[in-house]
């Protein structure tokens, strides 16, 4: 008996996770596995391309949700997926993630449908609940059935929020799946030499949290301290859409650009990987990001006050700076001297954790 699975992906960050999860998958006799696309993220640099490079096929159904606000946008995924979930009638929608589509999908699927769902990356708390990430993640692992977790923090945090044990299955980190596997070709992408750069002779920054660039008062300090940095080492700024105009104000309340800051549009997969791997530095305030810099050894300064992957900080090369620009400027000057943190890789973070979870749904459906 052929067990359906639907996949859903909506935003940059799913597709890097769904893409060894898929593969994993459709290489299970009996397995039929669909994705999902909610369409999200919708134009080709957010979505069409991390398809193509990832190796993702084509999305079965793509639901074309578009932009929004939160309500909006999580309102119509829930009316879209509905309609889905009825025509396909699934023995199991599979999330991933903390984005909107993850709890839309998942509502749907358990609330009104009664189906089984299973979370990939289940049990991350930064414990700040004004980010809608973390109602995301609490409201999805409160309904999901089987809880796939990427460091034994969420183990720990499942548990005391009272999921049953049996319930919990850790498998270690799909996104270093993705991440090992096309390693080798992101290098060969030439990214570096053609944006003129020399490998270790830049930093690589990313900022798109609303608490990070929507207010100037907060904005606009932390962006002086990083210019500071840039001025002893030139950063590449891959822009995120809605930080252009934060950015853009910022430089024009100044009078000038810093020299030292590179705006980029925004890359494939591929291209921001190589950056990634060859830079010396990275600044950011993206989860993904943190755990990547782990894998590679690159010291990641995290410019949040806190972190739903605290293995990376405890483990691996992330330090926590928040945004206070003087901390900010004193981490990377420790850093810039030598004394930046390299870590280790934590445990499961091996480029198998999709094998695994195709192997425990194998287990389940025997």
């Amino acid at each position: 008996m052929n067990r359906r699975i639907l996949l859903i992906a909506g935003a940059r960050p799913n597709f890097i996770k769904i893409a060894p999860v898929h593969k994993a998958l459709s290489a299970v006799p009996g397995f039929d596995v669909k994705i999902i696309h909610t369409g999200q993220h919708y134009d080709r640099e957010m979505s069409h391309l991390f398809f193509d490079q990832l190796g993702i096929p084509e999305p079965d159904i793509n639901l074309g949700v578009g932009s929004g606000t939160h309500a909006e946008q999580t309102a119509q995924i829930m009316r879209s997926f509905e309609k889905v979930v009825l025509d396909e009638s699934p023995d199991m929608v599979m999330v991933v993630g903390d984005v909107n589509s993850t709890v839309a999908c998942s509502l749907v699927a358990k609330k009104f449908q009664g189906i089984d769902v299973a979370h990939v990356e289940a049990g991350l708390r930064s414990n700040d609940r004004t980010m809608p990430e973390e109602i995301n993640r609490l409201v999805t692992d409160a309904i999901s059935d089987i809880l796939f977790t990427s460091e034994r923090s969420g183990d720990r945090h499942l548990r005391a929020e009272g999921v049953p044990d049996e319930k919990i299955v850790f498998v270690g980190n799909v996104m270093i799946d993705t991440l090992q596997h096309h390693l080798e070709r992101a290098r060969e992408t030439g990214t570096v030499a053609e944006l003129g750069l020399k490998e270790r002779g830049y930093g690589l920054l990313t900022l798109h949290r609303p608490a990070n660039v929507d207010d100037p008062t907060v904005f606009a300090p932390m962006m002086e301290a990083i210019s500071r940095i840039s001025e002893s080492l030139p950063l590449v700024f891959p822009i995120h859409p809605r930080t252009r105009a934060p950015y853009e104000r910022w430089c024009a309340d100044r009078g000038s650009r810093p020299p030292g800051i590179r705006v980029q549009e925004p890359l494939g997969y591929l291209e921001f990987m190589h950056l990634t791997s060859s830079s010396s530095l990275v600044l950011t305030d993206s989860g993904g990001i943190q755990e990547e810099t782990t894998v590679l050894g690159i010291p990641c300064l995290t410019l949040r006050d806190n972190t739903e992957r605290p293995v990376t900080v405890d483990e691996g090369s992330n330090i926590l700076v928040g945004r206070d620009p003087e901390a900010i400027l004193s981490a990377a000057t420790e850093t810039l001297a030598g004394r930046g943190k390299k870590g280790s890789v934590p445990e499961g973070w091996d480029g198998r954790a999709a094998e695994r979870i195709a192997a425990h749904l194998r287990s389940c459906w025997v």
